[in-house]
């Protein structure tokens, strides 16, 4: 990634790592915005050396709200293993959050799958579906001028990136997303067409294509953000669909957008290999005037950046994770869109529960069954109400009750609610 002609300030991790005068960090940080704010720079390449969800994602918001409006903006980075929520989704629908919470209290069966430590829970600022992020997948990121933007002309570009690596199975699929077509060789297509490969099968017989890289968009009315994962070597394939298989997910009714299932699988190269030819595909792409965009390095030391704080702080708050999820119900007895109930699942317990969730807050509830005392049905549903559910670490210890006959009932809803219903915990340092 050596400098050439276009932007000419180039950024060092180490060296402002290092540095012991303050007065030139800070100009040196004020470089760094001031060249992605600097009009003349229409074409900017930027690489991040963080594997920190929030913070790659805090650079790219920053990138997204202060580039030129008609400038066009490559970020490239790798987060260590994280699920990213998409801004619309529901975290309970969406992800096995025991999981995550049995990873980070230790409780977790060594001899059990996932076994792979510690994962994030996060919530990006754009819509899409569900990732799961780990060391063997890249995520590219374009951000352009609204006109310039279609659904598929940079998962196009990335294609190209890709067939240029050798990788002739890569297309984009009629749901924008990049798959390796699994079919045997059939005929020969047009090079120039990424929509098709001389594996694809019309017919729709043979093995399913495997998705190797999703994608994600946020519109505003300067700006238009699309990135997308890539799936190069993930080491954790095996177990990406118990991190995003949610044993709630029968007893909720939820707005906001689902995730669809497909067939992962990986590419098979190495990140830096994938990055050059995404950087060379891009500058040939956009080259200004024939200047090729130097790759700016990004990373850690831009937390001390006021934007990219605010927003790094923001996406690690419970706030931000949990109560923007759209409103939804949880019920144990559900009822069909005809309005005609369906046999529960399997539960330890008799009683009928229902509540509905906005901004992350309970605001009605309905307790009713016959093991349960009329006056300590009326307790109950007083604890539920307005009730902040990113506040509900122990559902045992906020349902605790010692009445009587309704006891054992009680507690057995309560910890079923734990298991359905639970809070990961956010690292915040």
């Amino acid at each position: 990634m050596a400098p050439s002609r276009g932007l000419l300030l180039q950024f060092s991790p180490g060296k402002l790592l290092q540095s012991s005068n303050v007065r030139g960090i800070r100009r040196r940080f004020s470089s760094f915005s001031e060249a992605i704010i600097d009009p003349s720079n229409r074409i900017q390449s930027y690489i991040s050396r963080s594997n920190d969800p929030y913070l790659n994602l805090s650079i790219e918001h920053h990138l997204l709200q202060t580039s030129p409006p008609d400038s066009t903006v490559l970020f490239l980075y790798t987060n260590r293993p994280c699920i990213v929520i998409g801004r619309n989704q529901n975290p309970w629908l969406e992800v096995n959050l025991r999981i995550l919470n049995a990873v980070k209290s230790g409780k977790a069966k060594e001899t059990e799958p996932p076994v792979i430590g510690s994962v994030d829970l996060v919530r990006r600022r754009s819509g899409g579906g569900a990732v799961f992020h780990d060391e063997g997948n890249v995520n590219w990121s374009i951000i352009c001028p609204p006109a310039n933007f279609t659904r598929d002309k940079h998962a196009e570009m990335v294609v190209r990136a890709l067939r240029k690596l050798g990788i002739d199975r890569a297309r984009v699929n009629e749901r924008h997303d990049i798959v390796l077509d699994q079919g045997h060789r059939k005929y020969d297509t047009d090079p120039q067409d990424t929509h098709k490969t001389p594996y694809t099968s019309d017919d729709g017989a043979g093995p399913r294509p495997l998705k190797v890289s999703g994608s994600a968009y946020k519109l505003t009315r300067r700006r238009a953000l699309h990135h997308g994962t890539c799936l190069l070597a993930s080491p954790n394939l095996h177990v990406i669909p118990q991190y995003l298989h949610s044993p709630a997910r029968p007893y909720l009714r939820a707005r906001g957008v689902e995730s669809v299932s497909s067939p992962v699988g990986n590419i098979g190269l190495v990140n830096h290999v994938f990055e050059k030819s995404i950087q060379d595909e891009f500058a040939t792409v956009y080259r200004d005037a024939g200047n090729v965009p130097t790759v700016v390095t990004v990373g850690e030391e831009h937390l001390s950046t006021p934007e990219i704080r605010k927003g790094y702080d923001e996406l690690k708050t419970l706030e931000w994770t949990y109560s923007q999820t759209p409103q939804f119900t949880f019920s144990s007895h559900l009822v069909d869109q005809d309005g005609h109930e369906k046999a529960p699942h399997t539960i330890p317990f008799s009683a009928r529960i229902c509540f509905k969730v906005q901004h992350g807050i309970i605001t009605e509830s309905l307790v009713e069954g016959p093991a349960i005392a009329s006056e300590q049905l009326k307790w109950f549903q007083s604890r539920l109400q307005n009730q902040k559910l990113r506040d509900i670490k122990d559902w045992n210890h906020l349902l605790a009750t010692e009445h009587g006959n309704s006891a054992q009932e009680i507690n057995a809803i309560a910890t079923w609610l734990g298991d359905m219903m639970p809070i990961a915990e956010i690292d915040r340092t």
